[in-house]
């Protein structure tokens, strides 16, 4: 059962954009790379800056730095190895999910275990101004830990927020939601968000009509969705239909409506503190290597 809250008005919601994922392949060792969210278009998505869909064997993403940002790691397949300066390790498998708040300094490397081609889906999400020097920290989310909601024709794992009645376990610094559906077979669902949080959602599998419009999508179809900034206290409907057995994740959150720089690994409100950003991380001031 979807829970309602029946004090808040409902709007329904629709696709706003659709677009399919392009590919480069890339060679070895990031084998293949493309973008869900294009980060040239971050300002379509805030809170989120970008999303990247990829293809790698070890040796793609070692030792790095980041500041002014938060990532979530899916992990579709493979086992992901989390290596960071502070001394945390962790091996990470199909359907589990780390959330990084990267924050004043983080450091860390993210790498295939062993011989495996792994492949995940890491989305930035941006942190206000007064987060943007919090303590790094990890959180790993392992698939079983993660709550599980039937519906008739499937279910919804739930990563982060309230949704259907349930907490997902993420702790995000920001308040977003993480949802996976799943039909097992033809059928129709309603997702529930709250109003005034941006949101999109990406197409795994089967084929789908989503909101209003009824937008059919099929495997690696990416939509952005209608909401109301000013919408504190509504919720809203996005009604889904699976022609077919079908997966696809949806992620909402917050606009912060701030300036936003990306260059390379950070993420700041100017240039000037990008600029700052590498000369602290050249100065030593992010600690050792991840190793």
């Amino acid at each position: 059962m979807i829970m309602k809250n029946l004090d808040k008005s409902i709007f329904q919601r629709d696709v706003k954009d659709y677009w399919y994922i392009k590919y480069n392949e890339n060679g070895y060792p990031h084998v293949q790379q493309g973008w869900v969210l294009p980060p040239e278009r971050k300002e379509e998505f805030d809170p989120f800056i970008l999303m990247a869909d990829d293809w790698f064997k070890r040796g793609t993403f070692s030792d790095h730095p980041h500041r002014g940002f938060q990532t979530i790691t899916y992990v579709i397949d493979g086992r992901l190895e989390h290596i960071d300066n502070h001394g945390g390790h962790s091996i990470l498998e199909a359907g589990d999910v780390q959330y990084m708040n990267a924050g004043w300094a983080a450091r860390h490397a993210e790498e295939a275990v062993d011989d495996d081609l792994i492949h995940t889906l890491q989305l930035w999400l941006n942190l206000p101004k007064h987060l943007k020097n919090t303590k790094t920290s990890y959180q790993n989310i392992h698939l079983e830990d993660v709550p599980i909601v039937p519906f008739e024709s499937g279910n919804l794992k739930v990563y982060s927020g309230d949704i259907a009645g349930v907490t997902g376990p993420m702790n995000s610094l920001v308040p977003i939601t993480m949802t996976e559906i799943s039909f097992s077979k033809a059928g129709n669902f309603t997702h529930i968000l709250p109003g005034n949080h941006n949101a999109f959602l990406i197409v795994r599998s089967g084929e789908v009509e989503i909101g209003e419009s009824k937008t059919k999508l099929t495997k690696t179809g990416v939509a952005t969705l209608t909401f109301k900034e000013d919408g504190t206290d509504l919720v809203s409907e996005l009604a889904i239909k699976a022609n077919e057995r079908a997966k696809l994740l949806i992620y909402s959150g917050v606009p912060l409506n701030e300036d936003v720089v990306q260059y390379g690994p950070f993420v700041m409100n100017s240039m000037e503190e990008i600029q700052q950003a590498f000369r602290d991380f050249n100065e030593g001031k992010f600690g050792p290597p991840a190793k």
